[in-house]
């Protein structure tokens, strides 16, 4: 759709031009202008989007449009800094206050007094500084570690995160009274994949940049080039598309790019979907709808069957079929019921003919949950696994699944880093 640049507020065009903000989407403008409006209230605000999509733009433009803006900006990111010195670096620490303090030190929250913080991946503090932060937002008041004097502060607070943060705080890894204090407004920010034609005004501003930079000359773009970039889901948003334009510029200098020459930058078997699915689709979100509905099935296939055996037995009984000690034997009952019981290693077990077939781990959970109520019919007979060796089993795939990045694989089991990293210690993992 064409965007009339007329229908865009001088103070938007504005800040885009101060920040080199490319791009003239209908819901990049909205964020935009809502950032615009939130700046001079001093409000917290919460910065919503997925990883890639720029959210760092935008308290930047909530500090220059508010009358804070001579004042200190500081960006943080909370994912960068260890759980054993974040503390020190938000709110300082006094000499001796551990081994290594070996003079008093202020903390962002002082330097920035007056000004505006910026954190980014906010969602991923421990929650023991979430709770000294919930008290710098009511009161304004913090102390340094190791201290026992109250400093008060006057700053005002950004956040970001790409997290689901109402799931955080359902899984109680995020504290239900800081989300709120921090989303006061929010703000969210559309992924690439929906902004249509911003995509192919970015790439251009890319290209055009590396070759000022370097020298050299530049790339042009045909029309079969054009559609892939609009159609392609980037699912690393803005940053893989200048990524892709960056060595499509060095490669490819001189040259006019087509589509068959962009698909050689792209990851294998990436997938390209249209702009019309592009709003609903959501590649990157991670959901066991399709597990849970599947194991659902399983649990009431087995009673069904469970029933229907009871009625066989019942049958045998007045019939005369089996002998009066097998049928009265709860043992013999029990052990014909364990043939028709998939036990949970069958369900959670993935053959490594499924591994080579899924295209993502709910996929195969899904099928195993079909190969292992068919093993049950077969006769399976194994004793089920403790709580305890499925949880570690389950532990261990996921870490293989993500190659050890225990980031990815905590966030793929909905539990927090600090609780993964004691199960691999308790269970041997490492």
């Amino acid at each position: 759709m064409e965007i009339n640049l007329t229908d865009i507020p001088p103070q938007v065009q504005q800040a885009k031009q101060r920040l080199g903000i490319v791009g003239n989407a209908p819901s990049l403008t909205a964020a935009i202008q809502r950032a615009i409006q939130v700046a001079p209230i001093d409000l917290s605000v919460l910065v919503t989007g997925e990883s890639g999509s720029g959210k760092e733009f935008f308290p930047q433009i909530i500090h220059q449009y508010s009358a804070r803006k001579h004042s200190r900006y500081i960006a943080v990111n909370c994912g960068a800094i260890p759980e054993g010195t974040i503390d020190s670096e938000l709110f300082g620490h006094e000499k001796g206050a551990f081994t290594g303090a070996v003079s008093s030190r202020k903390g962002y929250f002082e330097e920035a007094d007056g000004g505006t913080i910026f954190l980014d991946e906010v969602a991923e503090l421990p929650l023991t500084t979430q709770a000294r932060l919930l008290r710098v937002l009511e009161s304004g008041e913090f102390m340094k570690v190791g201290s026992s004097v109250v400093q008060r502060t006057n700053i005002r607070i950004v956040a970001a995160t790409n997290v689901d943060m109402v799931k955080a705080v359902e899984q109680g890894r995020f504290r239900e009274d800081l989300y709120y204090r921090l989303s006061t407004v929010q703000i969210a920010i559309p992924p690439l994949r929906e902004r249509g034609n911003d995509i192919v005004l970015l790439a251009r501003k890319f290209a055009a940049d590396f070759a000022e930079r370097y020298r050299m000359p530049s790339i042009s773009m045909d029309d079969s080039a054009r559609r892939l970039l609009t159609t392609y889901r980037w699912p690393g948003n803005v940053r893989q598309l200048k990524n892709v334009v960056e060595q499509l510029a060095l490669f490819e200098a001189g040259n006019e790019v087509t589509s068959h020459t962009i698909e050689g930058y792209i990851p294998a078997g990436a997938t390209v979907m249209s702009p019309a699915l592009a709003s609903t689709a959501r590649p990157s979100a991670h959901s066991y709808d399709a597990e849970r509905e599947a194991l659902f099935n399983m649990i009431f296939r087995l009673q069904r069957e469970i029933d229907e055996l009871r009625s066989r037995l019942d049958e045998s009984r007045h019939s005369g079929y089996t002998t009066a000690a097998e049928i009265d034997d709860p043992a013999t009952t029990v052990q014909s019921l364990v043939k028709y019981t998939p036990t949970l290693s069958q369900v959670f077990n993935r053959s490594s003919d499924q591994d080579k077939s899924a295209t993502s781990p709910r996929s195969g959970a899904a099928t195993n949950v079909a190969a292992a109520c068919h093993a049950g019919n077969r006769g399976g007979e194994s004793e089920p696994p403790s709580l305890e060796e499925t949880e570690r089993e389950t532990i261990r795939r996921s870490l293989e699944r993500n190659m050890g990045r225990r980031k990815l694989t905590a966030r793929e089991l909905q539990i927090s880093e600090r609780t993964l990293y004691r199960k691999i210690k308790e269970y041997g993992l490492e």
